[in-house]
């Protein structure tokens, strides 16, 4: 039996990613229903947008569904009380110290899973009680670590450190992918960048369509001095770099990041000055289609693949 599909009692290892304006509750619950699951992105939403989706999500599936919540947000004790109002059992935290919330979050009966970039912070996901951790390479879009540790070497080196279950992040959009982490320690996958070209994504048609035009070396990790942020090298992208060469301050890239850059680019469609967050995957993007034909084509990738590494 798979620790994942155990843990959170799905059908596949498969865990959409909680994108901020892309995971909202058609997503969601389009990928429990097709046998992953589902995550609603907590992070762009104010806390009242979130109770709503998770009303929705909870008439659209009776499936397991999780809500991902990035700590550093200021209303995050109304975000964590509505979802113990609501009854959501399975939570992702990430950017942040998973201590500060995860006894709480289990003393409720929640399943508590922290998102980590390194093997030092998945040690302490551990010792603070979570229940797995996600191991996410720099490969990924949106907000990063600044470690630029690979997904190939990540997963083995956070392996090697705990003993709870490992779902592995960063470049996974195929069965194929999903069967080299598996080899290299992980028990499941979180997927993001594909799920944020299928229909039910609640981003702008034009990144959607942005997204599959991406090509080998389109994306960049950059604004460090903040939050290392991987994007696709837009007009934003290249006043950011503009400002680099200028040696700015801190004070001065948050000047020019502005405020809501990243819904102004994925949930209003401006690709010329929007924030447009996707992983290097992207590259490998051709299509927008459901996340059920998603999740069942990287499941027929994945059992093809096994077959032939078996011949081997």
């Amino acid at each position: 039996m798979n620790k994942i599909t155990s843990l959170f009692n799905i059908k596949y290892p498969i865990i959409q990613g909680g994108m901020i304006w892309n995971s909202g509750y058609k997503l969601a619950s389009a990928v429990s229903n097709a046998g992953g699951l589902g995550l609603i992105g907590a992070g762009s939403m104010y806390p009242e947008v979130l109770r709503e989706h998770i009303q929705k999500c909870k008439k659209a599936t009776d499936k397991p569904f999780g809500v991902n919540v990035p700590m550093l947000y200021p209303n995050i004790e109304e975000i964590i009380n509505i979802i113990i109002d609501e009854g959501v059992k399975i939570v992702f935290t990430s950017a942040g110290n998973p201590k500060t919330w995860t006894s709480f979050l289990k003393e409720k009966g929640i399943t508590v899973i922290h998102v980590v970039s390194s093997s030092k912070f998945a040690l302490k996901a551990q010792e603070a009680g979570v229940d797995a951790v996600v191991a996410e390479g720099f490969e990924a879009g949106g907000h990063n670590g600044r470690e630029e540790t690979t997904t190939l070497t990540l997963i083995p080196m956070v392996k090697e450190q705990i003993s709870i279950p490992l779902i592995a992040a960063g470049g996974i959009a195929t069965g194929r992918g999903m069967l080299a982490v598996m080899v290299l320690g992980a028990d499941g996958v979180q997927v993001g960048s594909r799920f944020a070209a299928s229909t039910e994504s609640s981003s702008h048609d034009n990144f959607k369509k942005t997204i599959i035009e991406v090509e080998e070396g389109g994306t960049q990790l950059t604004l460090k001095e903040l939050a290392p942020v991987r994007l696709i090298k837009n007009k934003f992208y290249n006043d950011v770099q503009e400002l680099y060469a200028k040696c700015p301050t801190p004070e001065d890239l948050k000047t020019l990041l502005g405020r809501a850059r990243a819904k102004r680019g994925m949930f209003e469609g401006d690709l010329i000055d929007g924030e447009l967050e996707i992983g290097q995957i992207a590259g490998l993007i051709h299509d927008i289609k459901p996340a059920a034909n998603i999740i069942e084509d990287m499941m027929t990738e994945f059992e093809i693949a096994k077959q032939e590494v078996a011949h081997l």
